[in-house]
């Protein structure tokens, strides 16, 4: 959802179980490229201090490695496996485009038709962009929504996929329309249930109807709901400061297209095999070739970050739910996946029928699931020999070292010795926003408590003037929200008007969910017209 956000998760299956487990042949002995992968995930685990990690890896449609490791909760003793279940955050995407494409083949939907045409009654802030935006537009990420924006109308939120999308239209425009990439949760929100109207059944059944019980992927699901009914499933953990904090599952059902699939590295071997088999599954042509080229041909340029461990990339870009670029001249598809305490990796080399999926069940400073998946791609293409979870554990704690040194600097222009224009007491109240809905400001003692309700509570300390610093509560809210700081606007008149959130501050730019978001103070003023979830109607 947000930053395509990072999560882990482990245990131990013995080759054979694995074999019967994918029903698909493992060679013995282990090929090379894997000599020693076991021993060295089971270090880097260590060196990482994250809880588990699943991997599978797909070549020339044979599962050749299919294993756990590590712990499913950090105190407890039962095991990772092959067929623990993590939740995949944004490699969800790819699921609904696949399943978009299928009713594409079936002409019920177009790429380059007006979503309206499917979803009526769907709005952005721009009544032109609301005209002419397509399915291929919010599967890309250029409809201008900005990056990451808008997350939280459903982050926490007990909002349903019908008013999350219903509330979009006043998120205003963060660039021109499909002037740019940005990475964009709502808009594939909007594509899934787009997708959904076309086919006349919920996203949920789309996807499982079309892709999950034709592919045999009886373990995934689409909702954290169907983690009540499984035994084998990953805690999700924060590692914050060196402490590794199991937290709970966060529902993240209504935004389910952009990231709310919950499966384990046995079923993700079979989607793997299918996507590398041109849409074919069983015998089955469940996907022409022609329209998975398409999803995964570039629909947006995206910029490459700054790496200089990959100098040989060329192009970055963006298909259809799936990220691409060159690599040691191959092209390489994948994507990661980011939930509160879940962190995934999936990479792609369909010229070489290469696929491998990393599952984590930690977050919070973990690149763990990303270096695994290097050290996998780079064995198979031939690159040199290099240690990624050595190298990118060293350009994590650099990043934490920077961050510690922007939060420091925010210190120090901390203005002192300033006073709140008001008493505690006088912050209190109710604050709306048209999008968000409403908060509560109350005092609790000698401090103000913030509540966005049905999940999200944080103690707000005064830092400067009429700016209180916002601490959530519970380490996954802290992890992922971050330090966030609430400013209250105050009238001639004494009267705490507005507040505004804000939390780039101590952030990397991209990485905040709230955008200087303001929430007007509505209980000193005539009552609001409650909307379908209790925010304020327009």
């Amino acid at each position: 959802m947000r930053r395509s956000l990072q999560w882990l998760r482990n245990g131990v299956l013995t080759l054979l179980t694995a074999l019967l487990a994918a029903s698909a042949a493992v060679a013995q002995p282990a090929p090379a490229p894997l000599a020693g992968l076991d021993a060295y995930i089971e270090a880097a685990i260590k060196d990482w201090g994250i809880a588990g990690l699943a991997v599978a890896i797909v070549k020339d449609d044979s599962v050749v490695y299919l294993r756990g490791f590590g712990v499913r909760e950090g105190d407890r003793p039962e095991r990772v496996d092959a067929n623990t279940v993590f939740a995949i955050g944004s490699n969800t995407k790819l699921f609904t485009a696949v399943a978009a494409g299928m009713l594409v083949d079936a002409g019920r939907i177009g790429w380059d038709e007006p979503v309206t045409t499917y979803l009526r009654g769907f709005q952005l802030h721009d009544p032109w962009v609301t005209r002419e935006v397509t399915l291929r537009d919010l599967l890309s990420h250029r409809t201008g929504l900005g990056e990451q924006r808008g997350n939280m109308v459903a982050f926490a939120s007990a909002l349903d996929r019908g008013e999350v999308l219903r509330r979009v239209r006043f998120l205003r425009p963060a660039s021109s329309f499909r002037s740019q990439f940005a990475y964009q949760n709502l808009g594939l929100l909007a594509a899934g249930e787009a997708a959904a109207a076309a086919g006349g059944v919920s996203w949920d059944d789309l996807v499982k109807d079309r892709v999950l019980r034709p592919l045999g992927m009886s373990a995934t699901g689409t909702s954290v709901r169907d983690l009540a009914a499984q035994r084998n499933v990953a805690t999700p953990h924060s590692n914050l400061d060196g402490r590794l904090a199991a937290i709970p599952w966060r529902n993240i059902d209504n935004i389910g297209p952009a990231g709310s699939i919950n499966s384990n590295a046995t079923d993700m071997a079979r989607w793997v095999r299918f996507l590398l088999a041109n849409g074919r599954a069983s015998g089955t042509q469940l996907l022409q070739p022609t329209t998975l080229h398409e999803i995964e041909s570039p629909q947006s340029i995206v910029r490459c970050p700054t790496d200089s461990l990959r100098p040989s990339v060329h192009f970055c870009a963006y298909g259809l739910g799936v990220l691409m670029n060159d690599y040691l001249g191959v092209k390489v598809l994948s994507h990661t996946g980011g939930i509160d305490g879940m962190l995934s990796d999936v990479v792609l080399v369909p010229e070489r029928r290469l696929g491998i999926v990393v599952l984590t069940n930690t977050d919070g400073h973990n690149a763990l699931f990303v270096a695994v998946a290097r050290q996998i791609l780079d064995a198979y293409l031939g690159a040199p020999t290099r240690d990624w979870s050595a190298l990118l554990l060293a350009e994590t704690r650099q990043q934490e070292r920077a961050l510690h040194a922007m939060e420091a600097a925010a210190e120090a222009r901390r203005p002192r010795n300033t006073r709140p224009s008001l008493p505690l007491a006088a912050y209190g109240g109710r604050y709306a926003n048209q999008m968000y809905g409403e908060l509560v400001v109350e005092p609790d003692g000698r401090q103000l408590v913030l509540r966005f309700e049905p999940t999200l509570t944080g103690d707000l300390e005064h830092w400067a003037h009429d700016t209180y610093k916002l601490t959530w509560r519970g380490a996954g809210n802290r992890d992922v929200l971050g330090p966030t700081f609430v400013t209250f606007v105050v009238d001639p008149f004494g009267k705490a008007t507005s507040l505004r959130l804000r939390d780039d501050v101590l952030r990397l730019p991209g990485q905040g969910a709230w955008d200087a978001d303001e929430f007007v103070r509505v209980d000193e003023r005539a009552p609001t017209v409650a909307g379908p979830a209790g925010g304020p109607k327009p």
